[in-house]
């Protein structure tokens, strides 16, 4: 089944997700490999694609997983969760519609 995860950064986050961020794609690039990320990247700060300085609010993840607990526990495993990039994550179930 497919999976949300949105990660909430911490304010001002931008200088440990960039220390943090090599490790944190070589998990979704394992998930890409496996066929299982259906897509993933940041929430800018501001209304830009390059945000800046304003960096990222949070991130969302949208990947295949068996159960909620499985992808509870990999995104408890995030390396910006050991950074203390995020200060919250939220898993949800989801069912994709769109693109057929």
């Amino acid at each position: 089944m497919l999976y949300t995860i949105i990660g909430h950064d911490v304010p001002d986050s931008l200088p440990k997700r960039v220390a943090a961020r090599p490790a944190h794609i070589a998990r979704l690039q394992v998930l890409q490999n496996e066929g299982r990320l259906i897509l993933a990247g940041p929430f800018p700060s501001v209304d830009a694609v390059d945000p800046g300085a304003a960096g990222f609010s949070g991130s969302l993840i949208v990947a295949e997983f068996a159960t909620v607990k499985d992808a509870e526990t990999w995104a408890q495993a995030d390396p910006y969760m050991a950074a203390g990039v995020y200060i919250q994550i939220l898993v949800k179930p989801f069912k994709k519609v769109f693109p057929i």
